[in-house]
């Protein structure tokens, strides 16, 4: 983790495993995010080396082999509150969550990149939920990227565990832009540059409005709109030059 001036970027950095994360990596992710500074504008989420992130740690699917016996539906359920409260905290934030996808994203690092905010991706990324395959329910995945995919593109993901590129993740929902690979940094620069010129005000309305509105029905949204108009724009931050 690293904070420059308005932007906090965040780099999972297991290269050797894929990036692969243990539960105790995913709940570090999500306390990164929940106590970003005040003065944050932007979330960045990189993976080092040349996959963003190959899931979740494998280990910790050691205990439930199919041998295994089956462990009481509380415990699973408390095991995997980590996961839900990590996607949670990419939709809490206040700011925007940019991720910038290189490689492979797969299972949990899909729905990473996806409960993102924005997703800038490499042409040359790969994009996969492949839980039916290993004989998993996807439902913690399904639930990152809900709001996310239109409900065509989610079946399909989930039902065939097709691995996709990145010119049909785009279409599906999953990514905000496609850059050529050698340029993918400085793509994500020219998005990280304007974001910060802009008052955080703004970048924070915008966001509450995308997240509350999602289920509202149009007159709630006008409604809601009306009231952040007004107020955001007749803030000082706004006014300042």
């Amino acid at each position: 983790m690293k904070a420059q001036g308005a932007v906090l970027s965040i780099t999972l950095n297991r290269p050797e495993l894929g990036n692969r994360l243990s539960d105790e990596m995913v709940a570090a992710l999500a306390k990164m995010i929940e106590t970003a500074a005040d003065g944050t504008k932007l979330i960045v989420l990189r993976g080092a080396g040349k996959d963003f992130c190959l899931g979740r740690d494998l280990a910790a699917y050691a205990a439930y082999g199919h041998d295994a016996p089956l462990p009481e539906a509380l415990d699973l359920r408390q095991r995997n509150e980590v996961i839900f409260d990590c996607y949670n905290a990419f939709r809490r934030s206040q700011v925007p969550v940019l991720a910038v996808v290189q490689g492979g994203a797969l299972g949990f690092g899909c729905a990473l990149a996806a409960v993102a905010d924005v997703t800038i991706a490499a042409d040359d990324a790969s994009f996969q939920f492949p839980e039916m395959s290993h004989r998993i329910l996807p439902g913690m995945a399904m639930s990152a990227v809900v709001d996310r995919m239109p409900a065509k593109a989610l079946m399909y993901m989930f039902y065939s565990t097709a691995l996709v590129d990145a010119a049909t993740a785009l279409t599906f929902g999953l990514l905000s832009q496609v850059a050529p690979a050698q340029s993918l940094e400085s793509s994500a620069s020219r998005f990280i540059e304007t974001v910060i010129a802009t008052p955080r005000a703004a970048l924070v309305a915008v966001k509450e409005y995308a997240r509350a509105t999602h289920r509202m029905d149009v007159q709630s949204a006008s409604d809601f709109a009306r009231n952040l108009h007004a107020t955001i724009n007749t803030s000082s931050e706004m006014r300042r030059t």
